[in-house]
């Protein structure tokens, strides 16, 4: 097999290129954080997801010599950070909290990337627990007063989440779905106010990660159920769903992830750091 000499000039310029892209790459990686960090959380300030991320962000900036600066982008169902990420330079310096909602996007709304194949991601953080919880003074006092309230009061009993299309407010439609129930949902943006507005009054239950733990433990909420395969060891006395007779799980892993395209040794530091 004959090259002509135009294809074989073209060869040997992209094999140059190769050979000189390899170590401009290894050099990025070597120099790499030459400045501050930006990690975009999906969540509000203030909330068990920011404390999370804010907690690993001082972490990671000792390692790697450069501050780790918190962004929060709280707001449609917490899929924000990661669309941010498809206009966002490949250069490892913005990385974003990615939750399971993400994954729901191509299902709920008409979006022009993959939240698979387009973003470079870095690690796996955790999962959420979840759970149902109710003011402390409620007449609500166990799950099975709640039920009955809420087919007693079709679409009056009014509960609160994370927002609309997450992992709480799907798992409360589906729970009402078993049930028969006609649920009143409130979305809120993230824990922090969401729990604001249950200890105000202004929604009857709240459906959330157990960001709530601090206030049950003050005495001022108290939980129904929890979500998980078996009972929190924080909240021994809370039944799971699956007790319940609702043939649900739910537990919701989180991690981050840096734009697509970002070099492999950028994200292995990025992930060894974090």
């Amino acid at each position: 097999f004959f090259r002509s000499p135009a294809m074989q000039r073209r060869q040997i310029i992209q094999w140059g290129a190769a050979s000189l892209a390899a170590p401009a790459f290894a050099a990025q990686a070597q120099s790499f954080p030459s400045k501050p960090i930006k990690l975009v959380i999906a969540f509000p300030a203030g909330g068990p997801t920011d404390i999370t991320m804010r907690s690993l962000a001082d972490n990671a900036s000792k390692i790697l010599g450069q501050p780790v600066i918190v962004e929060n982008k709280p707001g449609a169902g917490g899929t924000l950070p990661a669309q941010q990420l498809q206009s966002t330079a490949a250069d490892g310096y913005t990385v974003a909290q990615i939750p399971l909602g993400v994954f729901r996007l191509p299902y709920t709304t008409k979006i022009n990337w993959d939240p698979v194949k387009d973003i470079s991601y870095v690690l796996n953080v955790t999962g959420y627990a979840f759970g149902l919880v109710v003011p402390a003074d409620s007449p609500l006092k166990t799950w099975t007063h709640f039920v009955a309230w809420a087919k007693a009061n079709p679409g009056k009993l009014s509960y609160g989440s994370t927002g609309t299309m997450t992992s709480p407010h799907l798992t409360m439609e589906l729970i009402a779905q078993q049930l028969g129930l006609e649920l009143l949902h409130v979305p809120y943006k993230g824990s922090a106010d969401l729990m604001q507005s249950i200890l105000g009054g202004q929604i009857m239950a709240a459906a959330d990660s157990t960001g709530f733990a601090p206030q049950v433990e003050a005495g001022k909420l108290r939980v129904l159920n929890t979500w998980g395969a078996e009972r929190l060891a924080k909240f021994p006395d809370a039944p799971t769903l699956k007790e319940l007779g609702l043939n649900l799980v739910q537990n919701s892993p989180f991690g981050i992830g840096a734009p697509k395209g970002t070099p492999d040794a950028v994200v292995k530091r990025l992930h060894d750091a974090f």
